[in-house]
């Protein structure tokens, strides 16, 4: 009965999710004809039902079916955080956009146009979240009142167990319910025994439990280094009887990291990094990066040119300036500046040192001899910095990260 009112209301979720689109699509189409002159709300709800219009926005209904299931929106969620259901929503409803928005340039659809899109997607996004909040309050009203529970085994009696357990104990709006502890009795239980909770069966007996009772989900806390072997015999014999095994990931104690599941040549990798590796995120950042650094070298093309002839006519040398930078993960590459010291400027930095008025390895003089007329104007205006927009374009930087280092300067560091 529990499966079939979960399919249920998964399809009633999914089933709302495209009137919720398909609402916020009326009513973008509604307030972008008022604000704009190119037509009424009259002359839209006027037009004729074609057989074509029929197709392509049964298209756009599948397509945004597919999306928000990509999404990860029909998934268990019963874990997840507030902030994480809010960003998957909000990544689900732009997706939704974009895609509304490839098949109005494709089939010609005049009304999708840029302030349609955007009150859509105002209008899609705030829906969207509204009603998940809702589901989420309501679901955990059900599971408070003992509904839609999932039965959980706990693996192992040390403390990362018993947090697990304690976390799961506070918090009834998750649906959980303890069935016990699974482990061997050995002698060092009493942190265990003081906590009140009970083992239901020892490892070896495990199958026959699991045979015999209703389980769900068995949650693994076992030290991987001493019961390695007991772990993958457990683990396979859950996936036997169809069971989710949940693990702690971090087994290494990397608070900052974050952890992401690869597959390689067919093999799951756990993976763990302390930032954004892949995704749309990323792509957003380096089309940001393109278009920005294109339409910035086309405005600022007068300034370049001009800064390069003043570099050329008042001072021997070339106008750039290129030094080696420490880029992402080590990665050396050479950075472009206008020039503004005299030649040979790098090479006199050793005769310098007592000048230096930053400590550490940073190498920076107020009024540095080495610099030229031109240079001291071009450096108080920053357009000494420009041509790093070629750096940005070629990928070797972004607009938004770190400043890359020169190489002396990082080689001087002492700390990773």
């Amino acid at each position: 009965m529990d499966v079939l009112n979960r399919r249920a209301l998964m399809a009633c979720l999914k089933l709302s999710d495209l009137v919720l689109l398909m609402v916020s699509y009326a009513l973008a189409t509604v307030l972008a004809a008022r604000s704009s002159n190119t037509g009424s709300v009259a002359d839209f709800f006027s037009m004729r039902i074609k057989l074509s219009n029929c197709i392509i926005f049964a298209a756009i209904l599948l397509s945004w079916h597919i999306i928000f299931s990509l999404c990860g929106l029909y998934e268990s969620r019963r874990l997840s955080t507030r902030q994480e259901e809010l960003t998957a929503d909000w990544k689900a409803t732009t997706a939704a956009t974009a895609c509304l928005l490839v098949f109005a340039m494709s089939a010609r659809i005049r009304m999708v146009s840029p302030s349609f899109l955007m009150v859509f997607w105002g209008i899609s996004s705030l829906s969207m979240a509204t009603s998940r909040q809702l589901l989420r309050l309501f679901l955990g009203k059900v599971r408070r009142n003992g509904h839609n529970l999932r039965f959980i085994l706990i693996l192992g009696t040390n403390a990362r167990a018993l947090k697990f357990a304690q976390v799961i104990g506070e918090r009834p709006e998750l649906g959980y319910k303890s069935l016990g502890f699974v482990d061997d009795f050995w002698p060092g239980l009493e942190e265990f025994d003081r906590s009140g909770y009970s083992i239901v069966c020892t490892r070896e007996r495990l199958a026959e439990f699991l045979r015999q009772n209703v389980v769900d989900e068995v949650a693994m806390f076992l030290p991987l280094r001493s019961f390695y072997e007991d772990a993958a015999r457990i683990t396979a014999l859950c996936q036997q009887h169809g069971i989710i095994v949940r693990y702690d990931a971090d087994i290494f104690g990397l608070r900052a990291a974050r952890g992401f599941d690869e597959e390689i040549d067919g093999k799951q990798v756990e993976a763990t990094s302390t930032g954004t590796r892949n995704g749309l995120s990323v792509v957003f950042k380096r089309l940001f990066d393109i278009c920005s650094s294109i339409a910035l070298l086309i405005l600022l093309c007068p300034v370049l040119c001009i800064a390069a002839l003043v570099i050329k006519l008042s001072s021997n040398g070339p106008v750039l300036f290129t030094q080696e930078r420490v880029g992402l993960n080590k990665r050396r590459f050479r950075i472009y500046k206008f020039r503004t010291m005299i030649p040979g400027a790098e090479r006199m930095m050793s005769r310098l040192e007592t000048l230096n008025e930053v400590s550490g390895p940073v190498f920076k003089i107020k009024n540095d001899p080495r610099t030229t007329p031109i240079g001291v104007w071009l450096r108080k205006t920053s357009i000494d910095e420009l041509p790093q927009l070629f750096n940005v374009l070629k990928g070797d930087m972004s607009f938004v990260g770190p400043r890359p280092l020169p190489l002396r300067d990082y080689q001087g560091f002492g700390e990773d």
